[in-house]
Formats: C-alpha cells, structure tokens, sequence
C-alpha cells in the first residue's frame, strides 16, 4: 500500500486475488549487460536461471535508480523485467532475482557464488588461501 512501490508483484499478476500457484515458476532466458560484474562472471550475453516468486522491480522506478548509481545488468527481453541489478561505486554488489543455488552443484558451484567468495576473500586480504587445501 505504498505510494512508491519500487519492488511490486510482476505486471501480469497485480490484479490477481488469489495467489495460491500464481508465482513465476521455472526457468527463463537473461540479457546480460556488457561490462557488468555479472558478464565477468558468466562470460556471456544470454543465460537462463530458474525462478521462483512473483515480485520485481518495478519498472516505473528504473531510470531515477539508474540515474542514482542501480544498473540493471540481467533482463528478461520478453517481458522487459529486471532481473539482476548492481550498484556502480560498490566492489561487489549483485542482487539476482532468480535462485543460482538450484544450479549449483559441489562439483560445479555457481558462478555467482564462486565470484562472491573470491572477492570477499580478496576484500579480507586472503585471496592466497581461496584455494589452498590444508
């Protein structure tokens, strides 16, 4: 019920009084912005994450965050939602909507996490253990 409802349920499902099943389900294909922290990680243009919700950011609010330093750097083309956004002056802020960790495996961690914990071992100063075996 706020005015300015910067993260609100996806467009096709606002007018929806019964939620039971309506979520945004399944795996769906992301633009990947060049030259984002999230192209460093995957190292291409289109990837496809699974999803599981029914709220986004909402599109209304996109160019005064992107003028204030958000970059929409994941998009889903079909339906112009934002899917991952970063913040410009941060070393490492990525925020995906979808859940890396269904693709994760131990044998293959996401690249997400992989990165994460790369640069929170280089911001601790400990980027000579990240994969030391002791």
């Amino acid at each position: 019920k706020t005015p300015y409802p910067v993260i609100d349920y996806i467009p096709d499902q606002r007018k929806i009084k019964d939620m039971g099943g309506t979520m945004r389900l399944g795996a769906y294909p992301c633009r990947i912005k060049k030259g984002t922290k999230l192209f460093e990680s995957y190292g291409r243009e289109v990837v496809e994450e699974r999803h599981r919700h029914r709220y986004e950011l909402n599109n209304e609010f996109r160019q005064q965050l992107e003028q204030n330093g958000l970059i929409c750097s994941g998009i889903y083309e079909k339906e112009d939602l934002v899917e991952v956004v970063e913040l410009r002056d941060h070393p490492w802020f990525v925020a995906v909507q979808y859940h890396p960790e269904f693709k994760s495996r131990p044998n293959r961690p996401h690249p997400l996490f992989v990165d994460f914990i790369k640069m929170s071992a280089i911001k601790a100063g400990e980027q000579e253990k990240l994969f030391q075996v002791e």
